[in-house]
Parts: C-alpha cells; sequence; structure tokens
C-alpha cells in the first residue's frame, strides 16, 4: 500500500508547480510581519507632560518651570504626569515672584495632569494613546492592548482548528508542527492522509483549477476557503480598527485581528505542507513562511516612517491585504485533504494540471480509490491530556516542554515590543529587529541539519541571555553598543524559538506527539500574552527588562540541557519507547539511525 508521497513522486520535488505554491503561501504571510507587530508604532507613547492651559494667566518665567524636574536616564526631564498646582504659581506670577529665586519650587503643592497632557510630535504625530490618553494612571491600559492581542492569537488557534479539524478539535496546531518535525525523517513520513486532515470541509470550484464542487449533507470547509477567509477577518477587521471611537473598541477589534492572524498563518503552514514534496516542506516550513514574515516585519517601520499618524498607518498597513485576493484563482486545495474526504477526482485534476505545469506526463489513474480508501479508514487511538503526566518521566518532559516554549516566547516578543524603549531612532532599531530574524532563520535550519538538537537549543539561548544581561555593564555614551547587543539576544532566542516545533515533536510518542505539541504551542501564546508586561517594566527602569529576559533565557537554557536527544534517533512509537531526561537514552541499531538521518542526504533543496 503506497502513501500519498509515493504516489505524486512522478510530480518531482521543485517544478514550476511547487516553486509558485511555495512562494505564493510564502508571500501571503508578509502582512501576519507588519499586522504582528504594528503595536510598536500604533501604540507608541511619545513623550509628554501636563498641558498648562493658555488661558492661565502665568508669566513666561513661571510658564516655563511650571512642570517638576526628575531624573531618568542621568538627565532631568519634565515629569510626565504631574505639575505645580496652577492657582498657587499664578498667585506668584501675579504678585512677580520669581521661580527658585524668590520660591522654592521643591516646596510647592503639585497636582495632576487635570487639563490633560501635551504630547511631543518628534517621533509620533499622533498614536492610540494620544488618541484616548493612555498614560499615567492610564498607562496600564498600553500593554493590556497588546496582551488582548496575544488573547485573540490564542483564541484564534482554538478557533482555526475548529475549521480544520471539527472531529478532532483539541489536536489543532499539533498536526502542523508534527508535519514538520516528522518531514525531517524520512522513514517516518508515510502518514495517512487522514492522519493530516482528518477534517470534515469541501472546497468551492476555482476556475485556474477546474475542480467542481460536491455537494454534501454537512456544512463543511477546505483549506482554501479557511486560508481566504482568515485573510479576511485580519484585513477587514483592520480596516474598521481605523473607526474606532473608543480605546475599549480599538482593543476589541484588535483582538480578533489577532484571531484572523494566527488563523491564516497556520492555515498557510498546513497547506503548504500537505501540497509539497518531502524534501520542499522542511524548507518551506523553516525559511520559507519565517522568512517573509520577517520581510514583513522589515517592511512595518518603511511605512511608519513615513506615515505617522496611526489611523492613516493602519490603512496602510491593510490595503496589501487587498493584493492575496488574486492569489485565490492560483492556490488550490489541498489534494491530502480531498482524499481524506474521499473526493479522488478532485485531487486528481489538480495534480494532473500540476503535472501539465511541470511538462510531465502524469498517470492515466493517479489516485487508486481502493487503495486509499485502505490508507484512510486507518484510526488512531484516542488519547488525553493526563497522558502527558502518565509517567515521572514523561511527565518532567512536559513540564521542561511547556517551560522552555513560554520563556522564549516571552524573550522573543518582549525583544520585539521593546523596540521604542531602544536609544537611538525607533524605525532603524524595528527595521533591525526584523532583518536579524533572517539569518536566525538560515542559521537555525543549518544547525538543526547537523548538530544534536538540546546543545543547538541551548547554545543559542545562552548566547541570547548572556548578551541581554551584559547590556547593563554597557556606558549609556555607548548607545550602538546597546542596540548591537540587543539584536545579537534577539538573533539567539530567535533561532531557539523556530527549532521548538521540530524539537519538540521529536521527544514525544506517536500517540501523544500532537497533544503535546499543541501543549507547549499554547504555553508560547501565554508566553506573549505576558511579554508586554516586561516591556512596561522599562518604563520604570530601563534595563530592567534585559537583566529579567536575560536571565530567564539563561535559565531555560540549562533546564534544555536536561531534555534528552532526539537528533539521529527513530521517532518513538509509544511510551515506553520514550527517550529519558538526564541523556538516558535507549539504544538504536545503526541501521535505524542511518536511516533516520538519510533524509538530509536525500533533499536536493538542502544541499
Amino acid at each position: 500500500m503506497r502513501d500519498y508521497d509515493e504516489v505524486i513522486a512522478f510530480l518531482g520535488d521543485w517544478g514550476p508547480f511547487q516553486r509558485l505554491i511555495f512562494f505564493l503561501l510564502s508571500a501571503s504571510i508578509i502582512p501576519n510581519g507588519f499586522n504582528g507587530m504594528s503595536v510598536v508604532f500604533l501604540a507608541g507613547t511619545p513623550e509628554h507632560h501636563c498641558l498648562v492651559p493658555d488661558t492661565v494667566n502665568l508669566s513666561s518665567s513661571w510658564r516655563n518651570n511650571s512642570i517638576p524636574l526628575e531624573m531618568k536616564d542621568g538627565r532631568q526631564v519634565p515629569q510626565s504626569c504631574r505639575r505645580y498646582r496652577l492657582t498657587t504659581i499664578a498667585n506668584f506670577s501675579a504678585l512677580g515672584l520669581e521661580p527658585g529665586q524668590d520660591v522654592d519650587l521643591e516646596q510647592l503643592e503639585q497636582e495632576s495632569c487635570l487639563d490633560g497632557w501635551e504630547y511631543s510630535q518628534d517621533v509620533f504625530m499622533s498614536t492610540i494613546v494620544t488618541e484616548w490618553n493612555l498614560v499615567c494612571e492610564d498607562d496600564w491600559k498600553t500593554p493590556l492592548t497588546t496582551s488582548l492581542f496575544f488573547v485573540g492569537v490564542l483564541c484564534g488557534s482554538f478557533v482555526s482548528g475548529q475549521l480544520s479539524d471539527r472531529p478532532r478539535m483539541a489536536e489543532y496546531g499539533l498536526k502542523i508542527a508534527t508535519t514538520v518535525a516528522l518531514s525531517f525523517r524520512s522513514s517516518c513520513l508515510n502518514l495517512s492522509s487522514a492522519g493530516i486532515t482528518d477534517m470534515p470541509h469541501h472546497t468551492q470550484s476555482f476556475p485556474f483549477w477546474g475542480s467542481k464542487p460536491e455537494l454534501h449533507s454537512c456544512v463543511e470547509f477546505g483549506r482554501k476557503k479557511v486560508l481566504f477567509a482568515t485573510m479576511a477577518v485580519q484585513t477587514g477587521f483592520s480596516f474598521v480598527q481605523i473607526f474606532s471611537t473608543s480605546w475599549e473598541m480599538f482593543t476589541v477589534l484588535f483582538a480578533i485581528v489577532g484571531m484572523g492572524q494566527i488563523s491564516n498563518y497556520v492555515v498557510a503552514f498546513i497547506l503548504g505542507t500537505e501540497i509539497l514534496s518531502k524534501s520542499v516542506r522542511i524548507v518551506f516550513s523553516t525559511l520559507g513562511v519565517c522568512t517573509f514574515f520577517a520581510i514583513g516585519y522589515m517592511v512595518l517601520p518603511l511605512f511608519a516612517y513615513f506615515i505617522r499618524d496611526w489611523k492613516m498607518l493602519l490603512l496602510a498597513l491593510t490595503l496589501p491585504g487587498l493584493f492575496c485576493v488574486p492569489l485565490w484563482w492560483f492556490i488550490p486545495e489541498s489534494p491530502r485533504w480531498l482524499i481524506s474526504q474521499r473526493r479522488f477526482a478532485e485531487a486528481e485534476q489538480i495534480i494532473q494540471k500540476a503535472a501539465k505545469m511541470n511538462n510531465i506526463v502524469a498517470p492515466a489513474v493517479i489516485f487508486d480509490p481502493l487503495e486509499l480508501q485502505e490508507l484512510n479508514s486507518l484510526k488512531q487511538q484516542k488519547v488525553f491530556i493526563l497522558d502527558l503526566f502518565k509517567t515521572r518521566n514523561i511527565a518532567t518532559i512536559t513540564v521542561m516542554s511547556v517551560m522552555l516554549w513560554m520563556l522564549t516566547s516571552v524573550g522573543y516578543f518582549a525583544l520585539s515590543l521593546n523596540v521604542p524603549n531602544l536609544h537611538g531612532d525607533v524605525y532603524l532599531n524595528c527595521f533591525l529587529s526584523g532583518l536579524i530574524e533572517v539569518p536566525a532563520y538560515f542559521t537555525a535550519w543549518l544547525l538543526l541539519r547537523t548538530l544534536p538538537r538540546r546543545y543547538t537549543i541551548a547554545g543559542v539561548l545562552f548566547w541570547g541571555g548572556g548578551v541581554l544581561l551584559l547590556v547593563q555593564v554597557v556606558p549609556e555614551d555607548y548607545n550602538f553598543v546597546s542596540i548591537g547587543l540587543v539584536m545579537l539576544g534577539k538573533f539567539g532566542v530567535t533561532s531557539a524559538f523556530s527549532m521548538l516545533y521540530v524539537f519538540t515533536a521529536e521527544l514525544y510518542p506517536t500517540l501523544v506527539r500532537n497533544m503535546a505539541v499543541g501543549i507547549t504551542s499554547m504555553a508560547s501564546r501565554v508566553g506573549s500574552i505576558i511579554a508586554p508586561y516586561f516591556v512596561y517594566l522599562g518604563a520604570y527602569n530601563r534595563l530592567l527588562p534585559y537583566i529579567l529576559m536575560g536571565s530567564l533565557t539563561v535559565l531555560i537554557g540549562i533546564v534544555t540541557l536536561f531534555f534528552p536527544e532526539s537528533f539521529g534517533v527513530t521517532l518513538p512509537e509509544n511510551l515506553e519507547q520514550m527517550q529519558k531526561v538526564r541523556g538516558a537514552e535507549p539504544e538504536i541499531s545503526v541501521l535505524q539511525d542511518e536511516k533516520a538521518s538519510s533524509f538530509w542526504q536525500q533533499s536536493p533543496c538542502l544541499s
């Protein structure tokens, strides 16, 4: 009995069809890059101080000294949330007394900003902070805005999971991760399409691929429909945000944008891994979507530099989503998914079109319904979350994995969101923060090919955490050194983050692998929700976020060393085959090791 990959092997690995799917799906991720990090500029907090109305009769000297001073980063600056009581200084001004000479300013009574704030427009013309005065007593709303976006991302994971996997919603995101991780193992890639795509959906016809919809008795969806629906959610609700009349309205809409963003990313990821061949799958999942996300991230500061009003910036970031509409006529439905729905004729039409595009003569009958029916009838044993704690060994690995995902996520998102607190130009720093991700992804890809997993991940975490801890010893005059260290820290954390799906999926046996990666991926969402509050600490001490992030990153790097090694080892199929913590690994044969590692020598795209 042949699997799907063997059936379509005649298409080749990197023909015009595969290149088209690779680049179109990767390009669809670009809006995710600038939408995901847009809050850096949409919710930027400019320098501000209490407004002193022009109607108050003050001399120029008293008006210039109406705001108390405080020490910040080694220099005296006006306080952001306090002013001297206006009635008092107005009386002193009327009497002709001079501040600092006739009146001791330190003894004057102060009051809050009763008339609002005056905001600097040196960096931002307007943001949601200036729109709704999210400062002083309301400054907690700014990190909450970002956190609720990531709450939307977390909810979007469940929603897209329900749309993509109605019968087994709980296993949603792990199927994606398992597809990626298993692509590293040529001996373990014989996945039944039901195992990856066992989801009740259907697709509409589309002219380029010529498939015809079938009628079903229940409401169904397909990969393609969900992909474009989530694109529409992300683009549509981003546009509606422009018309927000309150912070509450903006934040609710922002959470919905977060739901669409992760759903779009996930479905594009699944569609690519299901359509592309084994050898291209790894490049797509590690370099394709990640690099194009970074490109979107780098485009964001370019938009923000020229458009400094938050509403116009949001409009500019929304419009590129419309360019995804023509992709409907070029991106096909997943043949794997169609086969799982027993729609063999439609799947065969797509493969025939692909063969024609690749100038290859396809067999008269590509999919044998009897053979694929037998493959599709395979059922997985039911598993429960408690199976992740069934033994002391698997429970220990699960707890360490949750810590690894959560703290790595905190480091990645906190460093990305903390760009406005760096010295220098915020737009250049944001661009560098996105740019450093590209070599980080390439480095992770190269390291995963040749080196042991736990030492590789621990090494880049030690690197990232160590350089972040060095930020505190850099003299204040050497700002460029601080920025360089932060970018090197981002490089290490990003490299580690991009390796986690592979590492975690390789650790767990087949029965609980999907569940395990789903739980740990959820932990990373929790980390992203927490991350804005690490940035918030920078308002009290600029170095505090780096000290905390550096310390936690080094700590989780140490924890990583206690994981079992998975590189060059056959994937476990049951709990008994799981390796032990502290390196107590089961014996494997040389034949197994060679078989597990053979993928790297076979792949033309990775050499």
